[in-house]
């Protein structure tokens, strides 16, 4: 869940009508019943595209800038990340959570969210943030939006400007922390970009290495984690120790500027690429199973629907984002 920016590079924001229509927040939406989970243990599952090329449908645009799309199960709504051009004397980006109840509701669920990418914990209780606002990783209550911090830096130092996560189901959190929401506040990672790891309330590094590192997904099983780093075009595999920790790197894939990720219930994976507009569909294998077109700079996908069927996309270019969808064969991983 991850908005790419060069360095020096200015983007043009601009404001737009539906900024407008998000002003101020909202009553929460009737909560719906609870609903299984789509990943069945010891299930098989088949092909999970129609065919290796598929279009995704624009649900709504207008939008400034799209990120960090998270379903949440308990409502049946999926929340995303809308950021705003950079304020203020340290260029740090506004951020709101925004809330999308299918059809065709958009509303705004949290006004000064300071997010980028989402995810909702195991439990369901909570949404999971990469907070570039101050720099930390926290969680917000769904009851009642409190805010929280789950990670607010490494061994002193402040993180960089958090950009997407993702959580097993065993509570551990893993997160990148590349430098594209910094701004002007001073680099405290020493030039690094990391990913980084948390459970209860302890941060440890997995990797200082990478250039950029962006999306961030764990398999459905919690046994293998996956981050692509912008700055190599390629996506990284990790396995993960019963502990949370994690060894024996490799690379999994290439592609442009891979962003946001997630992953369907057969361990399949769907990686966003920033500059060619698509998400890239692989087996666990890393086999090219095909691609899923939305539009222009696409940034992230997640899967959801009352069967978990639905990949939800955001796409665009700054100024005009969207909020995309297509219908799949295989249900995405709830985590």
């Amino acid at each position: 869940m991850a908005h790419r920016r060069t360095p020096g590079h200015r983007h043009t924001w601009t404001a737009t009508a539906a900024a407008i229509v998000f002003a101020g927040v909202v009553a929460p939406a009737p909560a719906a019943a609870a609903t299984p989970a789509p990943c069945t243990p010891g299930a098989t599952y088949g092909a999970p595209l129609p065919s290796r090329t598929v279009t995704s449908r624009l649900i709504r645009g207008g939008f400034n800038f799209l990120e960090g799309p998270t379903w949440d199960r308990r409502t049946g709504t999926l929340l995303l990340s809308h950021m705003q051009n950079p304020t203020g004397p340290q260029g740090v980006q506004p951020s709101a959570m925004l809330r999308y109840s299918p059809p065709a509701t958009f509303e705004t669920f949290i006004a000064d969210a300071g997010s980028n990418g989402l995810a909702i914990t195991a439990d369901g209780t909570r949404v999971l943030a990469a907070t570039h606002d101050n720099r930390t990783v926290s969680a917000y209550s769904l009851a009642d939006r409190s805010r929280t911090t789950v990670a607010a830096g490494h061994l002193g130092r402040a993180f960089n400007s958090p950009n997407d996560l993702t959580t097993g189901q065993n509570g551990t959190t893993y997160f990148t922390d590349p430098n594209y929401q910094r701004g002007n506040r001073a680099d405290e990672q020493g030039g690094r970009t990391s990913v980084f790891r948390v459970r209860d309330g302890v941060v440890n590094l997995v990797d200082d290495t990478l250039p950029q590192p962006n999306g961030v997904v764990l398999s459905p099983d919690g046994k293998t984690l996956y981050v692509g780093a912008t700055g190599a075009n390629a996506i990284m595999k990790y396995t993960v120790f019963p502990d949370g920790s994690t060894g024996n790197r490799t690379t999994f894939a290439t592609i442009r500027t891979p962003d946001g990720a997630t992953v369907d219930c057969a361990g399949n994976l769907y990686w966003a690429s920033y500059d060619e507009g698509l998400v890239h569909v692989f087996s666990p294998s890393g086999a090219r199973l095909g691609t899923i077109s939305a539009g222009r700079n696409t940034t992230n996908a997640a899967f959801g629907g009352p069967d978990g069927r639905t990949l939800y996309l955001t796409s665009g270019v700054s100024g005009q984002f969207g909020l995309y969808q297509t219908r799949l064969n295989v249900p995405g991983n709830p985590y």
